[in-house]
């Protein structure tokens, strides 16, 4: 709508009204992602714009973040719709207040008096955008009253996808599979965790359950850090399809090196540590790689940390008896978690990756010992970022040779597997009736011996 850059500036009165606090950092985060093109994780990581507000508010702002970015497309076909001469583009505050009142009068329960009154002061309170409250007022009760109706024509998986990532699904899975899988991001996931042991003891413990394939999925009421076995290391938060590819080594990991390449946050160097496993854990970022070392810490779990650019890290022994690669990619098929990817990615982004994940996978087979296991993975659903890279090192490496899983090394989730012996999971999988259970990230992971 705008190509506006400038983060929204507010008059230093505008958060003593209650509530009015959390949508000005919502309004902030929406506004660094789709005009300043930050990552969500990136913005909600800083600490200046989360430190003033408690617990309810940060909970009532990521809240409204997720709402309008999950659903922006139909969001904005919607607002469109009520606004004949369009939104003013020198005051781009305008379109994000819409955006979030919007999200609360059809999506959240929030009473509409309140979504409409809250989002005028929000635009009252930046000087760019004042003099447009009263646009801002007429269009929310428009919604208000007819947003529903309208709502309901209208069709929400192909406006809330961007159409190149549409396109590309469809050619990639079908119709059908494409659908499903848009349909499944527009749902706030529940929470994942993999327990260092007694899975069944701790989904009892935090009222959840324990999907087929051992991960505990609960729903988080406050923040992670106050659950029971948080701060005695007993678990740690993991994506049920995040938790799949170290399984792959099989249960005779203990005591074998492994290098786990571009590690970090670390639930997989978790994984391998708490299976007994040797680990070598690089990361390029710092930052991450502290947060890894922390997280290891509070699990009383242990690994050997390296910060370096895997595509150029020689260790002393590059004879691992293992490697697992989680590659850096588009990371298309975690939107559900993370709703700013559609918007933040391009379809060009894909061949820049492949080309680094292909020099990635080169590198992480030459530090695997002959007879050894590689892993590669991504939590991409793009086939250039996989399949692809794969078949190139398969045509290109004579020492390379895939390993087929079978569907006992997923508890037996045979629609994990692909044609070819890979591991592919689909964020519609694992259907369920309470949307807020259902579906895990789209992950891939091929398994590879290096022969000689």
């Amino acid at each position: 709508m705008t190509s506006a850059r400038k983060a929204p500036r507010f008059s230093e009165h505008a958060g003593a009204v209650p509530g009015l606090a959390a949508r000005r950092l919502a309004a902030a985060v929406i506004d660094g992602v789709l005009r300043r093109r930050r990552p969500l994780d990136e913005l909600l990581d800083d600490a200046r714009m989360l430190a003033a507000l408690d617990e309810r508010d940060r909970a009532l702002a990521r809240a409204l973040i997720g709402a309008v970015l999950r659903r922006l497309g139909t969001l904005r076909q919607l607002l469109t719709s009520f606004v004949e001469r369009g939104l003013p583009a020198q005051a781009p505050l305008v379109e994000t207040a819409l955006l979030l009142g919007a999200a609360q009068i059809l999506f959240l329960d929030v009473p509409d008096h309140a979504a409409v009154d809250l989002a005028v002061r929000l635009v009252q309170a930046d000087r760019h955008a004042a003099r447009f409250a009263g646009l801002t007022n007429a269009v929310l009760r428009r919604v208000a009253r007819e947003g529903t109706a309208r709502l309901a024509a209208l069709d929400a998986v192909t406006l809330d996808t961007p159409a190149w990532l549409l396109t590309r699904w469809r050619k990639t899975y079908g119709e059908a599979t494409a659908r499903a899988i848009a349909a499944a991001n527009s749902h706030e996931p529940a929470l994942d965790l993999t327990a260092k042991n007694a899975a069944e003891g701790w989904a009892k413990r935090l009222d959840g359950r324990v999907l087929p394939t051992g991960t505990v999925r609960t729903i988080a009421h406050g923040p992670v850090t106050a659950l029971p076995g948080f701060a005695e290391g007993q678990w740690w938060v993991q994506d049920a399809a995040a938790a799949l590819p170290a399984r792959l080594f099989g249960e005779k990991i203990a005591g074998l090196r492994v290098a786990d390449l571009c590690a970090a946050p670390g639930g997989k160097t978790a994984q391998l540590a708490a299976a007994g496993a040797k680990v070598t854990a690089v990361d390029r970022a710092p930052a991450r790689l502290d947060r890894l070392r922390q997280n290891l810490a509070r699990l009383k779990l242990a690994a050997d940390l390296v910060c370096a650019d895997v595509t150029t890290w020689t260790p002393e022994r590059a004879d691992f008896d293992a490697v697992l690669l989680d590659a850096p990619c588009t990371a298309t098929g975690t939107i559900r978690r993370r709703p700013d990817v559609p918007w933040l990615k391009r379809d060009s982004d894909i061949a820049a990756l492949a080309a680094v994940q292909g020099r990635l996978i080169e590198h992480a087979l030459a530090l695997t010992r002959p007879g050894g296991m590689l892993i590669y993975c991504t939590c991409s659903l793009e086939p250039e970022e996989n399949e692809d890279v794969v078949a190139a090192l398969l045509a290109g490496e004579a020492a390379a040779q895939r390993l087929p899983i079978a569907a006992e090394a997923v508890s037996g989730r045979a629609e994990f597997i692909t044609a070819a012996g890979d591991l592919r999971t689909l964020p519609c999988h694992f259907p369920d009736a309470d949307s807020r259970f259902a579906g895990l990230d789209g992950f891939y992971a091929a398994r590879l011996l290096r022969k000689f």
